[in-house]
């Protein structure tokens, strides 16, 4: 089995990589538009500010790459933001597979949200032997609101959705990385998918 990491400059791709490793499977980081398109599962990481990473995107042509992949897509934290319509951060337009604004928690907590929290209302085979209420692992100061592709929903200030899903594109707002032994499920899950 390939799988390809986005390799695009946003990424925290390492740490994934050595979960991927853990679980026994081997990644290729690419930003070659062949290599992905010809790879049978992609993970999407991101990690930092929307704009300056869907800037990067741009300048090597993904962003028309990745909407239109046909295999399992896996967005992580920033990845999956960026694959919603639209985010206030950086007043960045998104790769549109989402039908969903990001938008900021307000300042009546803490941001960004940093540490471990729970998931629930689990759906499809990317959450299969996961159990409600498991712990998962995430920074983030922006939130893609509940909407028709929330697959798992987190509590902070508000429910929002920790996990998105529309047709072979799967998003999470948490790291699975770092997420311990649920998050090296998740990630296997989505493997096998």
């Amino acid at each position: 089995m390939k799988i390809v990491i986005i390799d695009y400059g946003a990424g925290n791709i390492q740490s994934i990589q050595f979960a991927l490793q853990r679980l026994g499977y081997t990644a290729i980081l690419s930003s070659d538009k062949n290599i992905i398109e010809q790879a049978d599962k992609v993970i999407f990481p991101g990690v930092g500010e929307a704009s300056s990473a869907m800037t990067k995107l741009k300048e090597s042509g993904l962003d028309t790459v990745i909407p239109g992949l046909k295999q399992p897509v896996l967005g992580i934290c920033l990845g999956m933001q960026l694959m919603c319509r639209y985010s206030e951060e950086g007043d960045t337009s998104g790769l549109g597979i989402f039908d969903v604004d990001v938008v900021k928690f307000s300042n009546k907590v803490k941001v960004p949200q940093i540490g471990w929290n729970q998931i629930t209302d689990l759906k499809t085979p990317l959450f299969k032997d996961v159990e409600e209420k498991e712990y998962i692992y995430l920074v983030h100061s922006y939130y893609a609101p509940l909407c028709e592709e929330t697959i798992a929903i987190s509590d902070y200030e508000l429910l929002y959705s920790s996990a998105m899903c529309k047709d072979n594109f799967w998003g999470v707002q948490f790291h699975p990385e770092k997420s311990s032994e649920v998050g090296e499920r998740i990630l296997k899950n989505f493997v096998t998918l």
